[in-house]
């Protein structure tokens, strides 16, 4: 699992699927940096990250076949796989913010950004960004992020951390055709604010109050309203306030 490390790029994803177009990369090729100038989150919102102290990671996974595991199948298998760092480092009250943000004692403490590209057989080949706050203490203008360190008082070694995230993204790909029933429930039940009344935002500023009851197969977000009708919305449909 080959890692290119660089001390500043404008964004790992961008890097990595530019040096996939140019050259044959083995599978699992990832990329890290210390200083990422223009990372994005999901939705084109900016992943805002101190220099050096947190993981900035972006791995290639190749010829994805879609009849073992489709892309909804993929996420959350990223999802879980990002979950199991946290947990392996002590971390136990975690969740997945729809649709992928990661969450620790109900602060964002990670984001993951998927960019697929289909082929002409059914397979996908995937970049998968994962940031993670692992050494940054300070967090003043950003009162819904956290850090690991922020919650253990540990001091985290940033290759460390790379090499235990591809490793649980490997395996959780691995595992997931066989497990696929139990990883989505897994994922299901991990979900924030899961069963509890909660306010949501449309695009145009409207809100209204729901209670998330699940993410369905094709990973649309299913929400119980007030007139006990479920409503499922897509990913840019409807934005979860916390």
């Amino acid at each position: 699992m080959p890692i290119i490390k660089l001390d500043a790029i404008d964004s790992t994803n961008d890097y990595l699927k530019q040096l996939a177009k140019e050259k044959w990369l083995e599978n699992y090729t990832a990329v890290m940096a210390l200083e990422q100038t223009k990372g994005r989150g999901q939705m084109g919102s900016e992943w805002v990250s101190e220099s050096g102290k947190n993981l900035t990671i972006s791995v290639l996974v190749k010829d994805v076949p879609q009849e073992m595991i489709s892309i909804y199948d993929f996420n959350v298998a990223v999802a879980l796989a990002a979950i199991g760092v946290l947990t392996m480092n002590g971390i136990v009250k975690v969740n997945v913010k729809w649709p992928n943000d990661i969450m620790a004692d109900n602060k964002k403490v990670g984001g993951i950004l998927i960019e697929n590209s289909l082929k002409a057989d059914g397979s996908f080949t995937s970049v998968v960004g994962f940031g993670l706050n692992l050494n940054q203490t300070d967090f003043e203008h950003l009162p819904q992020a956290n850090s690991l360190t922020n919650i253990t008082n540990k001091t985290y070694d940033l290759e460390e951390m790379a090499l235990s995230f591809i490793k649980s993204l490997k395996l959780h790909l691995i595992l997931f055709p066989e497990r696929t029933d139990e990883a989505w429930a897994h994922y299901n039940n991990l979900l924030f604010k899961k069963d509890k009344p909660s306010a949501f935002e449309f695009p145009n500023g409207d809100r209204f109050m729901g209670i998330i009851k699940c993410v369905t197969r094709d990973g649309k977000l299913a929400v119980l309203l007030n007139d006990d009708s479920v409503e499922y919305y897509e990913l840019k449909e409807v934005k979860l306030l916390y």
